[in-house]
């Protein structure tokens, strides 16, 4: 069964709001090394959108810097899965998921080969809860916001996790990637 992957960036105090983080060109060349990690996407309706305004190579506009670029081609070009009772249809190489989210995310899992990346935040909330996150990476920020949204916001029961590698970044952001303690 292939690997659902969990990747978020989070400040020091918490806070997962993408527009608290600091992008520059190393983290988005992290990111692109997890994308390739995966055969597809998994994303709520949010995060899906979200993410097809920014990054949908058709539609975007404006000025981004060259070292977006690697990251934007392979966010497009990646098969997503879209988790959403609210949408009607997708687009943007996507498929709308519904139904049991347990089965449909264990099928999932079967089918794929290199597996699969999820990001996001009620969604993988949703995903720890049922147990099936295979692998946490929290880009933590050096910095500091005072506001939220937080994190796994609402867990009924705590996961303990094991370290099984840390980089750090020259911005002073460090990555930490955990494995569930099974």
């Amino acid at each position: 069964m292939a690997a659902l992957r969990y990747s978020i960036n989070v400040t020091l105090d918490g806070c997962c709001d993408h527009r608290e983080i600091a992008a520059d060109e190393e983290l988005h060349r992290h990111a692109v090394e997890n994308l390739v990690r995966a055969d597809a996407l998994l994303f709520g309706r949010v995060t899906y959108e979200m993410m097809e305004t920014a990054w949908r190579l058709s539609t975007r506009t404006g000025e981004w810097p060259d070292w977006t670029e690697p990251f934007a081609r392979t966010i497009d070009a990646a098969k997503k899965y879209v988790v959403s009772s609210t949408l009607d249809q997708v687009d943007w190489n996507a498929e709308l998921v519904r139904g049991d989210l347990e089965k449909a995310v264990q099928q999932l899992k079967r089918e794929s080969g290199k597996g699969i990346f999820v990001g996001g935040v009620q969604l993988p909330l949703a995903l720890a809860e049922l147990g099936l996150i295979d692998e946490y990476e929290f880009v933590v920020q050096p910095r500091l916001v005072g506001h939220g949204p937080t994190l796994f916001a609402g867990l009924s029961e705590r996961v303990d996790l094991v370290l099984v590698s840390r980089l750090e970044f020259a911005s002073g952001a460090v990555a930490m990637r955990y494995e569930p303690r099974r």
